[in-house]
């Protein structure tokens, strides 16, 4: 296998969306994993259903609205206080253990992020982890105003990155997310980190494989 680039989804996939549940849990003792939870279901959610909809909004705003959805559907008071907070922590994700190793390695290919999150998000976001020394293209889909998993934002890599899909890795811990882009025309590698089955969508992962840090050997790299 002989990829010129690898483009990664980046929530879930590099930087840890449960990692705001110790601040969920100093906000409301013993509901961090449960609101933690409720969020980024909703939060997924009000991206396909905005996109079916017609109707886009920011990820900034998907996301803090699916953060009132959730506190209201588990009973909890939330302030304006507490969603700032929260949304600033979403700018703060922690990485996972595995990435910083892993990029690393991959020195040698042309490294992107394409993902749902707006640039007021994801600018903070990347800067703060120090992903920007290794990944030269952060792609939104802000840019074409629908969400994953449209053919039209995995477009954006080919027409940023210069380069037919077939040169292009996709790497995403997103069942769905990968499925959309295999259907696309990406090399994908899934990174299925508790084992959950293939979504039934009439096309796979190329790779299924457990953690990051299994991807340069599989690249080559």
């Amino acid at each position: 296998m002989r990829l010129a680039a690898v483009a990664f989804d980046a929530y879930g996939t590099l930087f840890d969306v449960h990692s705001v549940v110790r601040l969920c849990d100093a906000l409301w003792p013993g509901k961090g994993a449960a609101v933690s939870q409720a969020w980024r279901t909703k939060q997924l959610e009000y991206t396909w259903l905005r996109t079916l909809m017609g109707r886009y909004a920011d990820f900034a705003s998907v996301t803090e609205d699916a953060l009132r959805y959730a506190c209201a559907s588990l009973g909890l008071a939330l302030d304006a206080g507490r969603v700032s907070q929260l949304m600033e922590a979403y700018r703060r994700l922690a990485l996972f253990p595995d990435v910083a190793a892993t990029l690393e390695r991959l020195r040698g290919l042309r490294l992107a992020i394409l993902s749902n999150g707006s640039p007021s998000m994801l600018d903070p976001l990347v800067a703060h982890s120090g992903l920007d020394a290794s990944i030269g293209d952060v792609l939104s889909v802000d840019a074409v105003k629908t969400y994953k998993p449209s053919p039209i934002v995995y477009q954006l890599a080919v027409d940023r990155l210069a380069m037919p899909a077939s040169s292009i890795g996709f790497v995403s811990s997103n069942g769905w997310d990968a499925c959309g882009a295999k259907a696309f025309g990406f090399t994908v590698f899934w990174i299925n980190r508790t084992g959950a089955p293939v979504d039934a969508l009439g096309v796979a992962p190329d790779h299924v494989i457990d953690s990051l840090a299994r991807l340069p050997d599989l690249i080559g790299e």
